[in-house]
């Protein structure tokens, strides 16, 4: 019997129709050579051997009794692989094109995990054609955020993909092991559980108190001996369109770049990698702004997730969230793009020096006892309330948006010898913070994945366009030390994909283990790190007059 933490409860009660609480993926998939037959019969045959190396995929919710606390997970009396892992009719002789597929998975992502399950799905697509003509697989992957985090979901394909074509051995799982089921579970154990555990929380909440208090006496202490000015604690976020109220639809886009030439134009600049996409989106989101609506005078604020996972931590048994949250500005008011850069550094270098010393300090988990009634009742009321009334689009947020940057796998993966050419993930949106940009390294690559409500975005392929757009300019102002060879060689089609929830047009159905079709198109009834690639100490930018490109290491020698 093992309790939910906190933070990963606040997921479930916070979920509801609109606002669906679960991450995802969706990955081109490239067949190994002379492969003939059913895609989603191999995928299938594939995890069904290796489920026992996740707990995600065998274990279920079940509720307090009272709902007196967090919920419990155990592990499923059977699991249903049909129920769980769905074939997207198409075949080789009826493909879906690439808008197609785009289309099914924004419909698909906004749709509820049922609970009473393993929370978790998988689509398998067995042919999609791209504009190049080359056909391909398609998997879109999701679960629920109440599971696991960003850095988790890493963990997890790790545990569950290959690293070569050839699907390694894998031991079946013990015999011997025991199972907790639910009908294991005592109801006063049970409740003597959610005490002890509340009793636990209270305790180590004081214990942190004070650490708590005495570093953030330390931090202003410091700003004070630095003749700081005393500031307000927080900022608003000035009214963008995507700060509103959502409905289910969704839409989804996204763009590819090459891994080593955005972390060469990083370090050109004197940042991370982390700056440089930051600086990318801030640079798309200007532009998008500005063709489509007005754009703020104050700064974009992203919310952006920060892990709090020790480093090199690989236990696949405890892939929950371990995140807290940062507000980093995007300097979108600023034109020069130099000095914009300038300005995402300087508001990220504040986040790690603050993260820095609190990381080990911060809560991802509080009390049991009565939070769903408190949480999962109240909260959501007002967040409902909040979203439906119109005053998400009239009161002023902390956030614009979200910007989640997760580092992925470095090599190729690889599912049932089919070889992902692309790994695009998918998050949450909520009233008041529609949109939600999430990036994740993979294989010498940059994937983003965009994922909105359809009418906070409804432009959202100018978006997509407008982060590669970002990205040449950037190759203009900072150029690139990387090799041609260590760039990343792109999916053939590449940032102008998109995916929109529309009224018209047709897109096939999925059907579900009951043998019942569903129609995508029609309504049905989640982390991400700051500091995931580094935020290194570094120099100002200082912009020129005359030239628009610093000089890198190389040419101040040559210079000299």
């Amino acid at each position: 019997m093992t309790s939910l933490t906190g933070l990963d409860a606040t997921f479930l009660y916070l979920e509801t129709p609109e606002m669906p609480m679960h991450v995802g993926s969706f990955n081109l998939c490239e067949f190994p050579a002379g492969f003939k037959g059913s895609f989603h019969k191999a995928v299938k045959t594939h995890i069904a051997s290796r489920m026992h190396l996740a707990p995600i995929f065998s274990r279920k919710l079940v509720a307090m009794p009272f709902d007196l606390g967090h919920p419990l997970w155990v592990e499923a009396d059977a699991v249903d692989v049909d129920f769980h892992i769905r074939r997207v009719p198409c075949s080789a002789q009826k493909p879906l094109t690439l808008a197609q597929a785009h289309i099914l998975v924004a419909k698909l992502h906004a749709e509820l995990i049922d609970r009473e399950h393993p929370l978790w799905e998988f689509y398998v697509f067995d042919a999609i054609k791209l504009p190049s003509g080359d056909r391909v697989g398609g998997f879109f992957s999701k679960i629920h955020h109440a599971a696991l985090d960003g850095k988790g979901g890493v963990m997890l394909a790790n545990a569950m993909l290959d690293i070569g074509p050839v699907p390694r051995e894998v031991a079946p799982p013990d015999p011997a092991r025991r199972r907790k089921l639910a009908s294991d579970l005592k109801l006063g154990k049970m409740i003597g559980s959610v005490f002890s555990s509340s009793l636990g929380q209270l305790a180590k909440l004081a214990k942190n108190l004070p650490a708590a208090a005495s570093t953030l006496a330390r931090q202003s202490a410091a700003g004070a001996a630095g003749g700081a000015r005393p500031k307000m604690p927080m900022k608003l976020a000035p009214a963008t369109p995507f700060n509103t109220g959502i409905s289910p639809d969704r839409v989804f886009v996204t763009a590819t770049l090459p891994l080593a030439e955005c972390k060469a134009m990083g370090k050109a600049a004197g940042g991370s990698l982390n700056d440089l996409l930051l600086w990318i989106c801030s640079t798309a989101l200007r532009s998008y702004l500005t063709q489509h609506h007005s754009l703020p005078k104050k700064s974009l604020i992203a919310a952006m997730p920060v892990s709090l996972r020790e480093a090199g931590a690989s236990d696949a048994a405890n892939l929950g969230n371990q995140v807290s949250m940062s507000l980093v500005e995007l300097g979108t008011q600023i034109a020069h793009p130099l000095k914009r850069m300038n300005a995402i550094m300087a508001s990220t270098g504040k986040v790690k020096t603050s993260m820095s010393s609190l990381k080990g300090l911060l809560p991802t988990d509080y009390p049991s006892l009565l939070a769903p009634w408190l949480v999962g009742g109240a909260a959501r009321a007002a967040l409902n309330a909040y979203g439906k009334s119109g005053m998400a689009s009239r009161l002023p947020m902390v956030a614009n948006l979200a910007i989640s940057n997760v580092p992925g796998p470095p090599v190729p993966l690889y599912l049932a010898g089919a070889k992902f050419l692309s790994f695009h993930p998918l998050s949450i949106v909520i009233h008041g913070l529609a949109l939600n940009i999430t990036i994740q390294t993979y294989a010498g690559q940059v994937d983003v994945g965009i994922v909105a409500g359809k009418k906070a975005l409804p432009h959202a392929r100018d978006l997509a366009r407008a982060i590669e757009q970002a990205f040449v300019e950037a190759q203009g102002l900072l150029g690139s030390s990387a090799p041609p060879a260590a760039a990343a060689t792109p999916v053939k089609t590449r940032a102008s994909r998109v995916a929109s929830v529309t009224s018209s047009g047709k897109s096939p159905s999925v059907k579900r283990a009951t043998g019942r079709k569903i129609d995508p198109l029609q309504n049905s009834a989640k982390p991400s790190d700051v500091s995931s690639h580094g935020t290194s100490t570094r120099p100002t930018v200082r912009p020129t007059a005359g030239k628009t490109r610093p000089q890198t290491a190389a040419a101040r020698r040559t210079a000299a």
